[in-house]
């Protein structure tokens, strides 16, 4: 249900993303197309104004009927029937375009019937330090005598500067598409090699159980024989064999336990906890199975916590125990809590060998372990300080870890004020 429930919210955001682009782009479109609308009126008039003043200055009647024409989006034809002087002309053009605001490149030439051809070419363009074109080449108009030709080569340019805003919208957008499109495929990638690697850890996992199962079964049943328990050195080896049975076994049920919380809820029982019993009742716990340990606790015995107990307890075994996987000889461990006006903080100090800066920040990250030379001695799969973070998220609490000054590291649990 939840998977269905994610695909059509990821189907709904592509369809909604891409209906929004085909939009913005419609909409570019047409504000394109009515600026190219108001480009050509604009030319238009100008052009009719040019030929006024040009039949004003030859003293002969201006007549608008048939004066204009328009070949392309950026080619235009005026039918005088009338003298034309360039120098005129050009200063026409210039004059009427800038009142029109028609800033951009143009190039005209006129119509000379002697010779049959498109005379007094020029190009002008609005930066003064442009270099002139030479070769300026005009169509000949069929049935025309005296008339001129204005072509805007950069018509197309000029008209998208005046649509920035509307091309950036459209570019921002493709690239919010983009962006989605990436960011779904990565998120399908992940939560492929998700499932592919907790298929891979259950089936594993339940194929170690059934051998093991009956391996304990065996060793059980041998250590209770009469001759295996009169033999001293046999009784000791079925004691081994007996004990890491039991050890690989939970450590098979550790790793299921994590498999089957990254596939359900896991859900969470709070209660009214004293920090102080909770960090004490461990605190011996740990302390019967390390008689070299040393654990000072400095816990306010009046903070309380609304938690988890299994769980909670289970955080604090965990660290106390990955504190003296990575420590020497005679481990030493301080607990110590600090209150301040946001909430409280619950510090785990070792004495240990501390972690590598470029390896601190992936320590909670699932089966990460340390690359070094204590790694083929020290027991373990990358999953206790994993599911600790886990856990402490799901109470919505904050860890972090930092290499102490001297020697160790610091993981620090900060539990805000409810």
């Amino acid at each position: 249900m939840k998977i269905n429930r994610l695909n059509s919210i990821i189907l709904l955001g592509l369809v909604a993303t891409i209906g929004i682009l085909i939009a913005q782009l419609v909409w570019t479109y047409k504000a394109f197309t009515l600026e190219e609308k108001k480009f050509s009126q604009k030319v238009h008039i100008a052009l009719l104004e040019v030929a006024r003043e040009i039949y004003e200055n030859n003293e002969h009647e201006f007549s608008e009927k048939d004066l204009i024409q328009k070949v392309s989006n950026d080619y235009y034809v005026v039918n005088l029937n009338d003298h034309i002087d360039p120098a005129l002309l050009e200063h026409y053009l210039k004059k009427e375009f800038t009142k029109y605001n028609i800033i951009t490149d143009f190039e005209y030439a006129i119509y000379d019937c002697e010779n049959d051809e498109m005379m007094y070419g020029k190009y002008i363009s609005v930066q003064e330090d442009a270099e002139p074109k030479k070769e300026i080449e005009f169509e000949k108009q069929i049935d025309l005598v005296y008339y001129f030709a204005v072509r805007f080569p950069q018509e197309k340019s000029y008209l998208l500067s005046s649509l920035t805003f509307w091309l950036i919208l459209s570019g921002v957008l493709m690239g919010i598409l983009v962006i989605y499109v990436y960011s779904i495929y990565t998120l399908i990638q992940q939560k492929k090699y998700s499932e592919l690697q907790r298929d891979f850890i259950n089936n594993m996992t339940h194929e170690f159980k059934t051998p093991l199962s009956s391996i304990l079964l065996a060793s059980n049943s041998l250590s209770n024989q009469k001759a295996i328990q009169e033999n001293e050195k046999l009784n000791t080896y079925a004691e081994i064999i007996t004990q890491q049975g039991k050890k690989l076994n939970h450590h098979i049920e550790r790793i299921l336990n994590v498999a089957r919380n990254d596939e359900f809820a896991m859900e969470l029982n709070p209660v009214n906890l004293n920090l102080s019993e909770i960090i004490n009742q461990t605190k011996k716990s740990v302390e019967a199975k390390y008689p070299n340990l040393k654990i000072q606790v400095d816990v306010d015995t009046t903070i309380h916590l609304w938690a988890d107990e299994f769980h909670f307890t289970n955080v604090v075994h965990n660290l106390l125990d990955n504190s003296i996987k990575y420590s020497d000889d005679n481990p030493e461990i301080q607990i110590r809590s600090t209150r301040s006006k946001n909430g409280i903080q619950l510090d785990f100090k070792d004495s240990g060998i501390g972690i590598p800066e470029k390896n601190l920040s992936f320590i909670f990250d699932k089966f990460y372990r340390v690359s070094d030379k204590r790694m083929d001695t020290v027991e373990g799969f990358g999953l206790g300080l994993y599911y600790v973070k886990k856990i402490i998220q799901k109470h919505k609490w904050k860890i972090s870890a930092k290499n102490n000054p001297e020697k160790g590291i610091k993981i620090s649990i900060f539990i805000p004020n409810k």
